[in-house]
Formats: structure tokens, C-alpha cells, sequence
């Protein structure tokens, strides 16, 4: 269950072309604000694909697992994505 949680989590537009980390304390409104062409980087390039998230129950872990995640480079981002949602998949259903 990942009510009440903080999430990091990760999108893509449907090419795999772009990749936009973030960090709420509601995934599941989050995306659907993704989804809706909230104004801003996800609009502009289309991120309407969830690939990969982390659940946690504190705030300040959360927000030290974006910073890290913000920092790596393309290629590393891809390998962890790869490890979690091979296909690369939207997971938006697999959390609603």
C-alpha cells in the first residue's frame, strides 16, 4: 500500500527519450497530475509514463534518495529502470 507514503519515482515520455525524476508524498495524484500535462518539464516533453518508483515512510529518506537519483548519469538511471521494469512499461495501473 503506498497510501500515506513518500515515493521517488521516475518518467519517461513514450519514446524512452526523456527522463524526470521526482519525489512526492502522494504517487498516485502526482501522476495523475503527470498524466493530465501538469504545466512544466512533463508537459513541455510529454512524461506520461511511470517506470519505476520507491516507497518510503520517511520524508528526509525520500528526499535523499531524489538527490541521488537526480545525480546519476543517463546510463545508470537506465540500469536501474532496466532492473525494475524491463519493458519499460507505464506503471500508473499497477499503483491506482
Amino acid at each position: 500500500m503506498i497510501a500515506n507514503k513518500f515515493a521517488v519515482y521516475i518518467m519517461t515520455n513514450n519514446r524512452n527519450t526523456v527522463i524526470y525524476v521526482g519525489r512526492t508524498d502522494n504517487l498516485l495524484k502526482r501522476i495523475r497530475q503527470h498524466k493530465g500535462q501538469y504545466k512544466g518539464f512533463t508537459s513541455k516533453y510529454n512524461v506520461v509514463k511511470l517506470v519505476y518508483y520507491e516507497i518510503y515512510n520517511y520524508k528526509k529518506m525520500a528526499i535523499k534518495r531524489e538527490k541521488q537519483l537526480k545525480n546519476l548519469v543517463r546510463r545508470k538511471k537506465e540500469i536501474l529502470i532496466n532492473q525494475f521494469n524491463p519493458g519499460w512499461e507505464d506503471l500508473y495501473q499497477e499503483i491506482g
